[in-house]
């Protein structure tokens, strides 16, 4: 047998299992590429579980807001800060505060104008039931019945009468001074005007609902001539609106808020914005100024805060980043603002948003505790933040930081999460002033009657007739901060300010302002 025919049965078996080993490597690596593709598949699935998770966090979040303010109260349905902060030992001081209160408020009742009016026994009434004699003599003052009874607002029509003289010699003719006028050819006193103004501004009545109203009255008026008496009064009072807000940009610490307002355009309305500065001057009386623009950008904030210096209380809106710069105005965050996020994050992490929300109640209760104190302002309230409230504030940073990663970025908890820190230096600012508040909610409040009119006269004509507006609302808020009655204010100012020195102006700012003294009668 050559060598050629010689089979050797070990070598067959070594190239088998060759050829097996090769077959079973390919086979390992397509398994592993089988593997490896199925991993970064669910891998890739997961992470699209968990885009798809956030994004419905996220439109859950919406959606529940969007029912929130269709079918049910915008408010935050949990116990109100006023009621969480209030201290129960102050329980009967408030009580006897509010007793005093209203006292106060029957006093001012009983100086109403008031009118007697005697209702006598009649004639067949005048019969005695136990003897049947008639003859009966006065007792007493008689019985009071106190009621209040609506006067309705009238109207009239005054003519002046110029008395003329005539020298006796024929050649002279003098004529006394006729009644001072708004504007030249007014057929309506400042009075009126000051009525129109405030009614719209104050009580957001449109003016073709205050023209019906006075022609119940009988007085025949059209919603036009209204709408120019108002812009009248406002670009006569303008350099009283400027210098106010030119006096707020001046302070220490201004807050500023926006809001949208609709402008009227060629077969539709545009979008424009009203925005409200306040600050306090240094007898704490509080000044607030509106300013119309036609956009949201940062360009109105920093006209109005050019060349300032101090402290803006503001909510984290890119618009305030200019007039944050370093040498600028440092910024203040709002704890309201961040508390209402996590708020609207309780439906996706219920514990952790009250939980959060406590931390800021805390912080609340012990301005609450300097206010019940009377304390805001002073050294002592200072200590108070930089101990009890930086510890609260320092513990909530910590709890922050700590659930930061539990919670998706883009969900509602995560984005209040995201929020808070991100404003933290201007959350935490409130620790190193007194004087600062702790939230915008003032800028918020300001805001609120322009919201009505909104609601309710829906849009101005122009970009002037909304600058007109801000000016009024200006005044007239003002005016009710400082308990200003708006309508004796303007109706003073309307004259005054037409003739007054401008070095003076300031004495005619509402919360400088004091009514004029009667002229003594000849």
């Amino acid at each position: 047998m050559g060598s050629g025919d010689h089979r050797c049965e070990w070598r067959e078996k070594a190239a088998s299992l060759e050829a097996q080993l090769v077959t079973a490597t390919a086979a390992l690596d397509t398994a592993q590429k089988t593997i490896s593709a199925q991993a970064q598949t669910i891998q890739q699935q997961g992470e699209s579980l968990s885009k798809l998770s956030e994004q419905y966090a996220s439109v859950q979040a919406t959606v529940e807001k969007l029912q929130r303010h269709v079918f049910g109260k915008r408010s935050e349905k949990i116990t109100p800060l006023a009621t969480a902060i209030r201290d129960p030992a102050r329980a009967e001081a408030e009580r006897i505060a509010a007793l005093q209160t209203r006292r106060e408020n029957a006093e001012k009742k009983r100086q109403l104008v008031t009118r007697k009016i005697e209702h006598k026994v009649r004639e067949d009434q005048k019969v005695c039931p136990k003897c049947g004699g008639h003859d009966f003599t006065k007792l007493g003052d008689g019985a009071i019945t106190e009621m209040y009874e609506l006067v309705p607002a009238i109207v009239e029509r005054q003519l002046h009468v110029q008395e003329k003289l005539r020298c006796k010699c024929g050649e002279t003719v003098i004529t006394a001074g006729g009644p001072t006028k708004v504007f030249d050819k007014a057929r309506a006193g400042p009075t009126f005007m000051a009525q129109v103004a405030v009614s719209k501004c104050a009580d957001a009545l449109p003016l073709h609902r205050q023209a019906k109203a006075y022609r119940r009255v009988g007085v025949q008026v059209n919603d036009s001539t209204l709408g120019d008496y108002f812009h009248r009064t406002a670009e006569i009072t303008k350099p009283i609106s400027d210098r106010l807000l030119d006096l707020i940009a001046e302070k220490e610490i201004v807050l500023a808020d926006e809001t949208s307002h609709r402008v009227q355009a060629k077969g539709k309305t545009r979008r424009s914005w009203l925005w409200s500065f306040i600050a306090k001057d240094e007898a704490d009386r509080e000044m607030i100024a509106y300013v119309f623009s036609p956009s949201r950008s940062s360009k109105t904030p920093d006209r109005v805060l050019e060349g300032t210096a101090g402290k803006l209380v503001a909510d984290a809106y890119k618009g305030y980043d200019h007039v944050t710069l370093p040498g600028r105005r440092v910024r203040a965050g709002c704890l309201a603002h961040v508390r209402r996020k996590f708020f609207d994050a309780q439906s996706a992490a219920p514990d952790a948003a009250k939980h959060a929300m406590d931390f800021i109640l805390e912080v609340y209760k012990i301005e609450r505790a300097a206010l019940d104190a009377d304390l805001l302002g002073t050294p002592e309230h200072l200590e108070m933040r930089q101990t009890s409230s930086r510890a609260v504030m320092d513990e909530f940073k910590v709890w922050l930081d700590a659930e930061l990663n539990r919670h998706p970025p883009k969900g509602p908890m995560g984005e209040a999460i995201g929020y808070a820190l991100g404003q933290w230096d201007a959350l935490t600012l409130f620790l190193t002033d007194p004087h600062l508040p702790i939230d915008n909610n003032a800028s918020e409040r300001a805001l609120r009657v322009a919201a009505l009119g909104r609601k309710n006269f829906l849009f101005v004509g122009t970009n002037e007739a909304g600058e007109n507006l801000a000016g009024l609302y200006s005044l007239i808020a003002t005016c009710e901060a400082n308990g200003v009655n708006p309508v004796d204010y303007l109706a003073d100012v309307l004259i005054r300010v037409q003739t007054h020195p401008a070095s003076r102006i300031d004495e005619l700012l509402p919360h400088s302002w004091s009514p004029p003294r009667p002229e003594p009668s000849v």
